[in-house]
């Protein structure tokens, strides 16, 4: 076979020389003028092969772009620069105070509440150290305790030792937004320091646990607490009726508590500081305002004869199954109470087991008809009006037809032959409707005459003290006196009044017939130990000291006369006047008479009085209801244990002995 030959290869032949005008080399003719050559389209002419003809690219303007893009950047540097003036100048405070609160923590430094002492300055009520328990919500989030449920554990944890509700605290929790929330005011140190042990036992347990490469939760690093105090009754439910409570807020909710709270309270400071994770950062400083503490309060109450007047009322009223009672002892020169006893009382270092009934203050809220206590007040109008004397003999029957009905004593009785000193010694209704209607010429005028004189005696308006709740009684205007009021209001049936009241009438005859404003506060002492005595206060005439003498010598007859009905109120060695009172007591559920109110009012000693004690039982149930039998008593042992208390001497003299009765014919 003939041999094949390889292909020849193809050898490019020399480069053709450019000329000057960038051409191709190929000479020119002469002569020839020097035409450009129309420049070829850079698009491939329609039909020709693509590589057939070597084509120049022409690239687009940039400027347009650029300027696209410096606009867009201006705008965003505008835009920040905006921004950056309205954070920084604008909204510059708003910025820093959303700063300043989620950096510093502020709270309030409650002031010393202060002190209620008795006349010798003993301890009625007073504050201790204590604790408000916070928390700081936030810390309780999964990212910062580093637990998914940690308000729902620490809820648990706290509940039995604060005593509230877990599902209540958990609540309080889960509020990330907040930086604070009060869990529960005015705990003990014990209460704090267990909750402080918890969190200790806490704490090494998370780091031990972040140690081993754990989480490290720990739910109880959000709790806080505040100093603050609580208020504590040293002597239990010892004149709980007079001081009243505290509540939870700190405030006064009862008696003096509330009545003195604006002194009280003082006013309380602020402390603020910078914080991280709930602690107080030490070198960003801080800024206090300090708490000014409240005013003390020194009362005119004697703890002592408290005490005494408050175990012989509750005793009483126990033994006589009664719904309550009160006694009221009072210095008869000065008008100072030197105690206010009510049966049964509370303790106010517990309310949850209060009766919300015996809360308040009875001897100055309770009113009632009084009965023959307030004869006093009709036989003081007679003598001073010169309608009659003690020797005066008013003729007593059985029955007397006045009006609409016929009246009658607490006894049945022949015809009493009795002196007007006899009517009062001896209580008799009837004798005291004869003697006030000499007080006029008719009915209606007798009627204002005597209303005049209670409305002096205070009765139908409150009795100075300004003390919360405290009620006027009730004393109608003569023009609206029924039928029957008319007679009855001279012997204590139609009219009503309080313990206080009632004790204030027995002040003013002792004290030679000038009423003295009763009072409750002896002096106060403010932060800086400045004391300041209360105001002197005000003074009334309302009968002649001549008058007053002579009903003292009458009211002696009561108690030390065989034929008196307050026998049982007689104290050896002292001359006692006193006066019983047995009314018919007004429902107060159902408004209508049921049951009595026993009294019994006086002083001693008669004939220098220095102390004045009312004593009244409403309702008593078992034994007697009369107020000689089981207020006489009563009035006996809290004058005699108040007679050795201030240390008062008797006067040694004999009783007056004024005529009881007189013999018909004389």
């Amino acid at each position: 076979m003939p041999s094949k030959e390889p292909p020849r290869r193809r050898v490019p032949g020399p480069a053709r020389p450019r000329n000057a005008a960038g051409g191709s080399g190929r000479p020119r003719s002469a002569g020839r003028p020097d035409a450009r050559r129309p420049r070829p389209s850079s698009r491939p002419r329609q039909g020709a092969p693509r590589g057939g003809s070597r084509q120049s690219l022409r690239l687009g303007n940039p400027r347009p772009r650029l300027r696209l893009v410096s606009l867009c950047l201006t705008l965003v540097m505008i835009a920040f620069v905006v921004r950056l003036l309205q954070v920084q100048a604008v909204d510059a405070g708003a910025y820093t105070a959303k700063a300043e609160k989620n950096r510093y923590l502020e709270y309030t430094i409650a002031a010393e509440r202060g002190e209620i002492t008795d006349r010798s300055g003993i301890a009625l009520a007073t504050s201790v150290d204590a604790h408000d328990i916070t928390a700081d919500p936030k810390l309780f989030t999964p990212e910062e305790s580093n637990a998914p449920d940690a308000p729902q554990q620490a809820a648990a944890l706290l509940a039995p030792i604060l005593g509230k509700d877990a599902a209540e605290l958990t609540k309080q929790l889960s509020t990330p937004d907040s930086r604070y929330t009060v869990l529960a005011r005015r705990q003990t140190p014990q209460v704090w320091r267990q909750i402080k042990d918890l969190k200790s036992a806490f704490a090494e347990k998370a780091a031990a646990d972040k140690a081993r490469g754990g989480p490290g939760a720990n739910v109880l690093a959000g709790v806080l607490q505040e100093p603050t105090t609580t208020r504590v009754y040293p002597n239990g439910d010892l004149a709980a009726g007079i001081l009243g409570f505290v509540n939870a807020e700190g405030k006064g909710g009862g008696g003096l508590e509330a009545q003195l709270n604006s002194r009280l309270e003082g006013e309380d400071g602020t402390i603020r500081y910078a914080q991280a994770g709930g602690r107080p950062v030490p070198t960003a400083g801080s800024k206090e305002i300090p708490a000014v503490a409240g005013t003390d309060v020194e009362l005119t109450i004697d703890r002592d004869i408290q005490w005494a007047a408050q175990r012989a009322i509750a005793d009483q009223v126990k033994k006589s199954k009664a719904d309550r009672g009160y006694v009221i002892v009072q210095n008869t020169k000065t008008g100072e109470v030197l105690a206010m006893a009510n049966a049964p009382g509370y303790d106010p270092n517990d309310l949850s087991k209060a009766d919300a009934a015996t809360l308040g203050n009875p001897a100055l809220q309770d009113v009632y008809e009084p009965g023959s206590t307030s004869k006093v007040m009709s036989m003081a109008a007679v003598l001073e009006e010169g309608a009659a004397t003690p020797a005066t003999h008013v003729v007593v029957p059985n029955r007397l037809h006045r009006g609409d009905r016929q009246f009658q004593d607490d006894i049945d009785h022949p015809t009493w032959y009795l002196t007007l000193n006899g009517v009062l010694a001896k209580s008799s209704n009837i004798g005291t409707i004869l003697a006030t209607g000499q007080l006029g010429k008719t009915q209606p005028e007798a009627n204002k005459v005597l209303y005049s004189y209670l409305r002096k005696f205070g009765l139908g308006s409150t009795t100075g003290l300004g003390y919360p709740g405290e009620s006027p009684g009730i004393l109608a205007a003569p023009g609206d006196w029924s039928t029957s009021q008319q007679y009855t209001i001279p012997f204590g049936q139609g009219l009503s009044l309080n313990a206080m009241q009632a004790a204030s009438v027995y002040q003013t005859i002792a004290n030679g017939g000038v009423r003295i404003e009763p009072s409750l506060v002896r002096g106060t002492k403010d932060a800086d130990g400045r004391y300041s005595a209360a105001e002197e206060p005000k003074k009334t005439r309302v009968v002649s000291e001549k008058t007053a003498k002579t009903l003292a010598k009458m009211l002696e007859s009561v108690v030390d006369d065989q034929e008196g009905t307050g026998t049982k109120a007689h104290i050896e060695g002292y001359r006692v006047a006193g006066k019983t009172g047995t009314a018919n007591r007004v429902d107060p559920v159902r408004g209508v008479y049921k049951g009595y109110t026993a009294s019994f009012a006086g002083f001693a000693p008669a004939d220098d009085p220095q102390i004045t004690v009312y004593c009244a039982i409403q309702n008593p149930t078992q034994g007697s209801y009369f107020g000689g039998q089981i207020c006489g008593p009563i009035y006996k042992e809290v004058m005699e244990f108040a007679l050795k208390t201030l240390q008062t001497p008797p006067s040694g003299s004999d009783p007056a002995r004024l005529p009881v009765s007189f013999k018909p014919g004389e």
